[in-house]
């Protein structure tokens, strides 16, 4: 059975997703939900899944080993990272080479790097009046939003699109293809 973890920082829908996905499967399953916020949704969502569900703060995460630690402990196959805004520590990363992830909602290098998350990402995307955007799924390295890409899914914009179109846009593409490149990826 391949063992996933879940790094979000925020409401937790990708993540809740991922864990319905993955409940009945017999090859893989959402083992733990961890967040950088005490008051992120995604707490609430992990536990009514009957899925552990942590948070922690910034020295626990960069300065000491506790959340690598609590990770060594879970033995995952794939840590995911569903909207989780810190940039993650390359000493963690070193412990678990090619097994970190993460979704943008940009079709990267575009609109990629430090503060581009969630509705920055959008109000620019319609700021420069592009005509299509998506979503990328990558690994995880040292740099924000800069790992080898996985796989990416795109949406038309159209002149009249506001970010919050966007975002729903994104969101649907989220919801459809992230589980699926998760399963992909664990089974091969």
């Amino acid at each position: 059975m391949k063992r996933i973890v879940i790094f979000a920082s925020g409401s937790g829908t990708n993540a809740e997703n991922l864990i319905k996905f993955f409940h009945n499967r017999d090859h893989a399953s959402v083992i733990q939900v961890l967040t950088n916020n005490p008051h992120a949704k995604v707490l609430d969502r992990a536990k009514k899944l009957n899925v552990s569900a942590l948070s922690f703060n910034k020295i626990a995460f960069t300065k000491t080993k506790d959340v690598l630690n609590l990770l060594k402990s879970n033995n995952p196959d794939l840590i995911i990272l569903a909207g989780f805004l810190w940039k993650f520590p390359e000493f963690i990363l070193k412990e678990f080479p090619n097994k970190v992830i993460n979704i943008h909602p940009a079709l990267l290098p575009k609109y990629g790097g430090k503060g581009m998350y969630g509705h920055f990402v959008h109000e620019a995307v319609v700021a420069n009046k592009e005509v299509e955007t998506g979503i990328t799924i990558h690994f995880v390295n040292e740099n924000y939003d800069e790992g080898a890409i996985i796989f990416q899914a795109t949406c038309e914009v159209s002149h009249t699109d506001t970010a919050e179109n966007v975002a729903a846009k994104i969101h649907e593409l989220e919801m459809e293809h992230f589980p699926k490149v998760v399963d992909r990826l664990l089974k091969n």
